[in-house]
């Protein structure tokens, strides 16, 4: 994603934007649309580029016009054809009104650039749709903002998401330099990201990798799906132990894609513990779903060294673990 000097001046018949002020907003991106990107609504093409921002506070500024198409300023939901020319004009360093929240969390680092979570399972990340408290940032706001105030108001830079039924490591930026860095490593994919699961079943084979490609369908429910007109999603696993019904493995996401880990464990015959939403449901014991971010590995934004964090399970996966019948002999 690059940041450009250019200026978003809509010229000739072209509809203006709905803002007054977009007109002289540097564009976060600038685009080309690709093959691969046909057909993809408008905000779903701007999200996974500028990761930075909450669906909802993205799709509000699509709706005051910040997404032009080919001059246009477009509805989020506007379908996409390749080579039309995507800008998206934002000013990210306005302010919110993310509400601090008194919120327990568990910080595993943190210093003036960033800080390392340990986000528990029914969390949602970030303040979206109809979750617009008790989140991670509305804590981290409270934390920064509040508990230990320095002056100048600090917005949680979210790099990357869990779901809210997975627990486990994320990194979130203090500064929005801090999160353009971390972004692009990301990117650059310069992060090692570790996850453990409990599957239904055994992977065949024990070890490998998971290919298929995975879209949005508004009108499917669930939305998220492996779909041949998806975008392409690469998953590498390996099993680390076995029961007699289930499997425990540890995945790591080559790509990035919504609900990747749980879409590809699905399609591919062992979906996730406790997934009530691609898998066989909540299981007796298990409240949740099995799937914990357990390692996470990056660079720091400002010293460029390696830092690397583990996450033991919590205990209500522990638990269920430890009452699962051996695999035979």
């Amino acid at each position: 994603m690059s940041r450009l000097s250019l200026r978003c001046n809509l010229t000739g018949n072209a509809e203006r934007l709905k803002h007054e002020n977009s007109a002289s907003v540097e564009p976060v991106l600038r685009l080309s649309v690709t093959a691969a990107s046909h057909r993809y609504r408008l905000d779903d093409y701007i999200a996974e580029r500028v990761p930075e921002l909450s669906r909802m506070r993205l799709h509000r500024l699509i709706e005051e016009g910040a997404g032009i198409v080919n001059g246009v300023s477009r509805p989020p939901g506007y379908r996409l054809a390749k080579g039309d020319s995507v800008s998206f004009c934002a000013d990210l360093d306005a302010p919110t009104s993310m509400k601090p929240e008194r919120i327990p969390i568990d910080i595993l680092f943190e210093d003036e650039w960033l800080a390392v979570v340990d986000k528990p399972a029914g969390m949602v990340v970030h303040p979206c749709g109809h979750h617009r408290d008790g989140t991670l940032a509305n804590a981290l706001a409270y934390h920064w903002n509040v508990a230990n105030k320095s002056g100048e108001v600090v917005r949680p830079g979210i790099v990357h998401r869990l779901d809210r039924s997975t627990s486990g490591l994320i990194v979130v930026a203090r500064t929005q330099e801090a999160l353009s860095r971390i972004t692009i490593s990301f990117q650059k994919k310069q992060v090692e990201k570790r996850y453990i699961a409990l599957v239904h079943g055994s992977p065949k084979p024990p070890n490998g990798e998971w290919r298929a490609p995975i879209g949005n369908d508004p009108n499917a429910n669930p939305r998220w799906g492996v779909r041949p007109e998806g975008r392409p999603g690469h998953t590498r696993y390996e099993t680390i132990d076995r029961f007699a019904e289930y499997s425990l493995i540890r995945m790591e996401p080559v790509t990035g894609r919504t609900n990747q880990l749980r879409l590809h464990s699905a399609h591919f015959g062992c979906p996730i513990a406790g997934d009530d939403l691609f898998g066989r449901g909540f299981l007796r014991g298990l409240e949740r779903l099995f799937l914990h971010a357990h390692r996470l590995k990056f660079r720091h934004p400002e010293s460029n060294d390696w830092m690397e964090f583990e996450s033991a399970l919590p205990p209500e996966l522990q638990t269920f673990l430890d009452a699962l019948e051996p695999a035979e002999a």
